[in-house]
């Protein structure tokens, strides 16, 4: 496995190859990050996982600073797995100049949910995203695959989207959400509960099922319900920004005759202590 610096040494080393199948992360790794370059390692002829914490999608007040930093032990862990190539830039290299130049998803879906709570996150992914895409695909003869965690929904809506409307010539693949034992949903900012907030913590995905099952059973006031499950969680010292049911195509909220199993998903995100939490349910 090689682990790469610079834009212009990773495009050397892709140069051989026709399918590459690309991971972008920020490090930090778990199992579900494993998940995802498992499953590119059968897209592609070869695998490249990037490790970037992009300061474009944190916030002024967000734990840019203090996110984990855990390069080696990433790598050893994507060896491990038979990733290929780790593409590890500091900022100098992938923003050698202020990144004045981003890209700006449309407000219908961008300025929604995670976008409402944390306003240009998107502007932040998607320029990063972007930038990627092109350190890593620019060179290549055939397929090109990228493979995203289904846990941070939005987004992967969000590139799906962006891929298309770009006519980016890209495979975009949606691998569904790792969880402990215990249903918590895997995530590099679990490292930050206490042992009795990682043990309270599945509560954020027992609301959310609670929610599906509540609209399964035929109740159509969605409002309520998930009003209900706002106030359940706060009751439990959780501190929630929305539990929703939208419709998976577009995460607007459904219309009456839409609540029909296969087509919706509940979505959540709330603070417990100072860890941040996000998870979904597809039902």
């Amino acid at each position: 496995m090689q682990v790469i610096r610079t834009i212009a040494a990773l495009r050397a080393a892709l140069a051989p190859y026709d399918r590459p199948a690309f991971v972008p992360t920020m490090g930090n790794l778990h199992d579900g990050h494993l998940a995802l370059v498992q499953q590119a390692r059968t897209l592609g002829d070869v695998t490249v996982t990037s490790i970037f914490v992009n300061r474009l999608q944190f916030l002024p007040h967000e734990d840019f600073d203090t996110y984990p930093r855990t390069l080696q032990a990433d790598c050893e862990r994507l060896q491990a797995i038979g990733c290929d190539i780790v593409f590890a830039p500091d900022e100098g290299e992938l923003y050698p100049q202020p990144q004045t130049f981003k890209v700006q998803p449309p407000p219908a879906l961008a300025d929604m949910l995670e976008g409402h709570f944390r306003p240009g996150f998107f502007t932040g992914v998607c320029t990063v995203v972007m930038k990627l895409f092109q350190c890593v695909f620019a060179q290549a003869k055939g397929e090109r695959h990228a493979v995203f965690g289904k846990k941070d929904y939005q987004q992967l809506m969000v590139i799906r989207h962006m891929v298309q409307q770009f006519a980016l010539p890209v495979t975009i693949h949606g691998v569904d959400i790792a969880r402990a034992p215990d249903g918590l949903a895997l995530s590099s900012r679990n490292g930050y509960l206490t042992p009795a907030e990682r043990a309270e913590a599945p509560q954020l995905v027992q609301a959310l099922r609670t929610l599906a099952a509540g609209v399964l059973a035929g109740e159509h006031n969605v409002a309520a319900l998930e009003q209900h499950a706002m106030q359940t969680l706060a009751a439990r010292g959780w501190q929630p920004d929305y539990l929703t049911v939208r419709r998976r195509t577009d995460l607007l909220p459904p219309e009456p005759h839409e609540l029909q199993a296969g087509q919706l998903v509940a979505l959540g995100a709330a603070r417990l202590g100072r860890t941040r939490l996000i998870d979904n349910w597809e039902f």
